[in-house]
């Protein structure tokens, strides 16, 4: 074999190995090819299985020369630069001759029949990205080594053909041209078929309230064998899974009160952390302190607030909660809200600035202090204000210095406690989950920033179950074990919107959504052989114009 080619090969292999060993994400090679180490290529679509990371070459972007003048005085010479900025043209091909040089060299480098190429050890897949120029439209050409053990027994080659876009379905390759393709080039007798779709579910209604643009998804994957027609919608015994990422904050969502609650409760907690608060615009048009006088008053003439007396604020927290049940199925807000919780929900809609939390504050511990008030509070409340007026029953109340941070700590505590409860009532009586499997996240002997992001991971985890309940009614079963996974994921994890969660699923139970929908992407497998002799050829249709 010539010298060239295999001094060639030792130089592309050795560069690879360099990439991979310090990581390098893009790197030249031979000032022309661009190789970028990633860890998915979306344009691949599933072809690529596992997680581990690719090589993917490509043209390199043009350089950015250097343009140098001069300019002469009669004592100096000065010496300016001006740099061409060249427009981003985005990724860009090789050509097919190319690509297969250097799929070659890859390949040569993993022959163990090869000796005087060096091997390189393990290697990722190496992906081309082509031209199309070719009469087949190619679009990738991909290697991957396939190990048996520590050592190499073959290599896998890819060829990803491209052609579209078009509206026109009878354009399509069917299933007999797969069929026959695959049969033409590997030579097989008997062959299997496999399909694959996914449906985008927030798409598949058409009521105009659920027509906007969102930042969440729920795709729906399913998977099914001995294919039929090409676009067929997947039988009712698929394998199926929900594939669910919600970002909080939109207003059509039925938790968007709570999320409202949650804005404040992060703005203070933040606003503690940095020193720095940004007071979000009050809800309330009376000031935060004439609202907690009021409650004061109200507390006074109805009895003190003693357990069994019903306050007007109660009866209206009741009859609001009832509003919501009739608008939607996941009600988190109780109508037995005690009086931390009640000044907590007048506080937050009105405060806006320090000295506001600290003047409310004030006339709070005053009034217990005074015995004008001894308000009713639940047993199990962990906030310094509920300390203070479990304190006032037996006349024994500690001195409450209220400086510096002391009452934005109090109040952050006050949102805590009751927004924990909430959430209790909601999960526990769903029977969703246990207390037991929520002590992670109630704990408050861990230091207050802490219990703010579990109670922020619990919240999300509520916008994701209200999701699986009212847009797409799951049933009770499918929702506690959800419930347990995410709670579990949410130990060991940090908070992450975009995180998706995977949830199995029997069809019949989403086939409303989808049966009379298209899939956004669509393939079909053609496969002979087993194990390292497994060959495939596959269709990949899609709605998303991909430029390859």
């Amino acid at each position: 074999m010539g010298s060239k080619l295999v001094s060639d090969a030792n130089a592309f292999v050795k560069f690879l190995k360099l990439c991979r060993d310090e990581n390098n994400e893009n790197c030249t090679y031979m000032d022309d090819i661009s190789v970028l180490l990633v860890e998915k290529e979306e344009l691949l679509h599933d072809i690529i299985g596992g997680n581990q990371p690719i090589f993917v070459c490509e043209k390199a972007q043009p350089r950015c020369e250097p343009e140098a003048t001069e300019t002469t005085a009669d004592t100096s010479v000065v010496e300016e630069t001006f740099f061409k900025v060249e427009q981003d043209l985005g990724p860009q091909p090789l050509s097919v001759m190319k690509a297969r040089q250097l799929l070659s060299w890859y390949t040569m480098a993993q022959n163990p029949n090869m000796p005087q190429v060096e091997a390189p050890g393990t290697l990722h897949p190496l992906w081309v990205r082509c031209d199309k120029l070719d009469l087949c439209a190619t679009a990738w050409l991909g290697v991957e080594t396939v190990y048996s053990g520590n050592k190499t027994s073959g290599v896998k080659l890819y060829t990803v053909s491209c052609k579209g876009p078009t509206g026109d379905e009878t354009s399509f390759t069917t299933l007999d041209d797969l069929k026959q393709e695959h049969e033409k080039r590997h030579h097989a007798s008997t062959v299997a078929t496999k399909g694959y779709a996914q449906y985008n579910l927030f798409c598949s209604l058409k009521e105009e309230s659920m027509m906007f643009e969102s930042q969440s998804s729920v795709i729906a994957s399913l998977t099914w064998n001995n294919v039929e027609k090409v676009l067929e919608c997947p039988p009712l015994s698929s394998k199926a899974s929900l594939n669910i990422k919600v970002a909080v904050g939109d207003i059509r969502s039925p938790l968007y009160q709570t999320y409202k609650e949650m804005e404040f409760l992060l703005a203070l907690a933040e606003g503690l952390r940095t020193g720095e608060t940004e007071w979000l615009e009050p809800m309330e048009t009376q000031s935060a302190v004439d609202l907690t006088r009021a409650l004061i008053e109200e507390l006074e003439n109805v009895g003190q607030g003693a357990p069994g007396h019903t306050s007007k604020a109660s009866e209206k927290q009741k009859a609001k909660t009832d509003a919501i049940a009739a608008f939607s199925s996941m009600v988190i807000e109780r109508g037995d809200l005690d009086f931390t919780e009640q000044l907590w929900e007048k506080m937050r809609k009105s405060v806006t600035s320090y000295q506001d939390v600290t003047e409310c504050l004030k006339i709070v511990v005053k009034a217990v202090k005074l015995g004008k008030i001894k308000p009713w509070i639940h047993k199990d409340s962990n906030s310094t204000l509920s300390k203070l007026i479990l304190q006032s029953y037996q006349q024994q109340i500690d001195a409450m210095p209220l400086t510096g941070l002391t009452p934005a700590n109090m109040l952050l505590e006050l949102g805590l406690d009751k927004i924990r409860k909430d959430f209790i009532n909601y999960l526990v009586g769903k029977e969703l989950t246990t207390l037991n499997y929520l002590r992670y996240y109630l704990d408050t002997e861990v230091e207050l920033q802490e219990q703010v992001m579990r109670v922020r991971k619990l919240h999300h985890l509520l916008e994701i179950l209200g999701t699986c309940s009212t847009f797409l009614s799951l049933p009770h079963d499918r929702l506690f074990l959800f419930t347990q996974s995410c709670l579990q994921y949410y130990k060991t994890s940090n908070y992450d919107e975009d995180h998706v969660f995977q949830l199995q699923i029997k069809p019949a139970l989403i086939s409303y959504f989808y049966e009379k929908e298209q899939p956004f992407s669509w393939a079909m497998e053609v496969s002979s052989g087993q194990g390292s002799k497994e060959v495939k050829t596959a269709l990949y249709l899609s709605d998303i114009i991909y430029l390859f």
